[in-house]
């Protein structure tokens, strides 16, 4: 039975306001005289994890909906607009969460790497785009075609829990970010597409991360068994995507990259079990 709007609330802010109390040093990051607002940063976080519930499109729509629907569980709820100044203000804290949330699935030994596209705009109209060219969107080319914007690149352990992830213009070599994301998990195997594989690749991996990677042309007679494995990173995309990941509405790359580390984050402690899918 999917619980109520009050019963999803009280999960998720349970979640994060734990969180903060197990770990203060996240509260200092606010540097002002006002240090200890009646609208904590635990509310803030918590209406924008709403967006997940709702499966709505916008930051804007879930805080629109909270407080249709339970505007008596934040009584110093502020404005929309300075709602989304804070919760940008806090994506070092939001961070805090997403590796917090995945620290369960860092050490399980297999992982799936793998990118997705994150257009800006329809192709054709990317000569309107503005903000987001300077700050970085680039064109890309995937299996369908050219793109004009970002890409999300993640590592996932076996049972699709995200461990890891890097946005970065869409021009970017699948291998450039493979170390970073290699230095999210504690070694082990990575199953990856023909995209990552390099012979150099392959032993930096190894040498700065114990990390061995595994494409389907490197599993011999294994390489049906392989594929099918990775199958599973593409069901977690998917299921980010349900989750309105592709959808870009930010107006720089910090409101972008902070609304998909949020989308991570509640699929995250969904999979976990943490909070009620």
């Amino acid at each position: 039975m999917k619980l109520s709007i009050n019963d999803q609330l009280t999960e998720i802010y349970y979640y994060v306001d734990e969180y903060l109390k197990k770990h203060p040093e996240a509260t200092r990051l606010r540097q002002s005289n006002n240090s200890e607002p009646r609208f904590s940063d635990a509310e803030v976080i918590t209406i924008a994890l709403m967006q997940g519930s709702f499966e709505c499109a916008t930051l804007k729509c879930a805080y629109e909906l909270v407080v249709a629907n339970a505007r008596r569980a934040f009584p110093c709820l502020c404005s929309d607009k300075q709602w989304i100044a804070r919760l940008h203000a806090l994506t070092p804290l939001i961070g805090g969460l997403v590796l917090h949330s995945s620290e369960t699935g860092r050490a399980q030994g297999l992982y799936l790497m793998d990118s997705k596209p994150i257009p800006v705009c329809h192709f054709l109209r990317h000569g309107r785009v503005r903000l987001l060219r300077e700050a970085g969107a680039d064109f890309g080319k995937t299996k369908k075609g050219w793109f004009f914007g970002f890409q999300l690149h993640a590592i996932v352990n076996h049972q699709g829990l995200v461990v890891g992830a890097l946005l970065t213009p869409a021009n970017t070599d699948d291998r450039d970010p493979a170390l970073a994301l290699a230095w999210s998990v504690e070694g082990g195997l990575c199953l990856a597409d023909l995209g990552d594989r390099s012979k150099d690749l392959s032993e930096l991996l190894m040498e700065e991360a114990e990390l061995l990677l595994l494409t389907p042309a490197d599993a011999g007679d294994l390489r049906a068994l392989v594929s099918s494995i990775r199958e599973r990173v593409e069901t977690t995309f998917s299921q980010l995507w349900a989750l309105f990941v592709d959808r870009v509405f930010s107006r720089s790359w910090n409101g972008l990259w902070n609304t998909i580390k949020l989308k991570i984050l509640h699929f995250n402690l969904c999979q976990t079990g943490a909070i009620s899918a």
